[in-house]
C-alpha cells in the first residue's frame, strides 16, 4: 500500500513523504491520521503543498536579501569602558547588538547574531547576522573610549 505521511512518523519518514508500506501498516497509519493513501488526489494536493512551500521559501529568502544590503550599510557604535592600556572592561553581547539594531529599525534576534569572536577590544569589528540559512550579512562594529 503506498501511503503520504501526513506527519513524521518515528523510523518511516517525515511529513510529505511517500512510502509502500504492508497494508495492515498503512491502514494503521491511515486510521490515526498520520497518513492517508497515495491516490491521484492526494498526491496532486502534496505537489500543491509542496509548490507553495517553495514559493514562500522563495519569498523569504528574497526578502533577506533585501535586508541584507540594508544591513551592510549599517555602522554601529559603542561607548565602552577601559582600564589601563585602553583594555575594555567585559565585551559587547549580542543582545546589544541586536538592542542597537532594533533601535535603527531591524527585527533581529539575538540568536541570528553570530559572534567572531570576543568584542573586547577597541576598534572595529565584523560581526555576522543570519538572516537566513543562505544569507549572511556582515555588519562592523566600532568600539569607542
Amino acid at each position: 500500500m503506498r501511503v503520504i505521511l501526513l506527519e513524521d512518523v518515528r523510523k518511516q519518514g517525515k511529513k510529505g513523504d511517500v512510502l509502500e508500506v504492508k497494508d495492515g501498516y498503512g491502514a494503521f497509519l491511515v486510521k490515526n491520521k498520520q497518513a492517508v493513501v497515495a491516490s491521484k488526489s492526494g498526491l496532486d494536493r502534496l505537489q500543491r503543498e509542496n509548490d507553495a512551500k517553495k514559493a514562500e521559501e522563495q519569498k523569504i529568502y528574497e526578502t533577506a536579501l533585501k535586508e541584507k544590503e540594508k544591513l551592510e550599510k549599517i555602522e554601529l557604535s559603542f561607548q565602552v569602558k577601559t582600564g589601563a592600556m585602553d583594555k575594555v572592561f567585559g565585551s559587547i553581547s549580542p543582545k546589544q547588538i541586536a538592542e542597537a539594531l532594533k533601535e535603527k529599525g531591524f527585527s533581529i534576534d539575538k540568536k541570528q547574531i553570530q559572534e567572531n569572536g570576543s568584542l573586547s577590544s577597541l576598534g572595529y569589528h565584523s560581526v555576522s547576522i543570519e538572516l537566513h540559512k543562505k544569507v549572511i550579512a556582515t555588519i562592523k562594529v566600532h568600539l569607542l573610549k
